[in-house]
């Protein structure tokens, strides 16, 4: 069986999933949430070059908590693959992927091992559901109305239709809701 790729991500009510600076202040790290059985579910991330520059090699601080720190170490022992125009090669962390990206992430789809996480930015994001790459929506939505910022779906030119298999209510207001994507609805382009 294929691996299946996840894209896990925080969304906040209205839609977004960063504030219009960049902020994700927001954002509760719910203990509840379990993210590490997640992680212990996939043993590959995939990154745009913007976020694999701000998270990809992400070190805690001292002042960080022990949870953080191993939130941390567990997803800097993955695979990472990151999508850029213009940086090639490996630097020892990560491999970068330029172009053909429909092909490549077959490829990578195709090797054993655990689901995948798409953990974005958003235009890589928007890239795999326009290649119809995704797999599995995981939305976990905060309850927060930001008013503006970076949405969720931008550019997102075609109806995808997802059939809902989970739902999880949390104690701090969350809502994790969990969706797979079976191809309908959906013309590759």
């Amino acid at each position: 069986m294929n691996r299946r790729i996840i894209l896990d991500l925080a969304v906040t009510l209205d839609g977004f999933i960063e504030g219009k600076n960049g902020e994700v202040d927001w954002c509760i790290m719910d203990p509840e949430l379990e993210f590490n059985q997640f992680l212990d579910q996939i043993d590959t991330i995939l990154y745009g070059r913007k976020s694999y520059d701000q998270w990809g090699k992400y070190t805690p601080n001292n002042e960080d908590s022990d949870a953080d720190k191993v939130f941390w170490e567990l997803v800097h022992s993955k695979e990472k693959y990151v999508f850029s125009r213009s940086q090639q090669g490996t630097d020892h962390e990560a491999i970068f992927i330029n172009d053909n990206i429909f092909e490549e992430v077959n490829k990578i789809k195709q090797k054993p091992g655990k689901d995948i996480w798409l953990y974005g930015g958003a235009s890589l994001m928007t890239t795999f559901i326009q290649l119809g790459l995704v797999d599995e929506f995981r939305l976990s939505v905060h309850p927060v109305v930001l008013g503006e910022g970076k949405p969720l779906f931008a550019d997102i030119k075609q109806r995808l239709n997802l059939k809902l298999a989970h739902t999880r209510t949390f104690s701090s207001g969350l809502v994790q809701l969990i969706y797979h994507w079976d191809g309908g609805g959906h013309e590759r382009q």
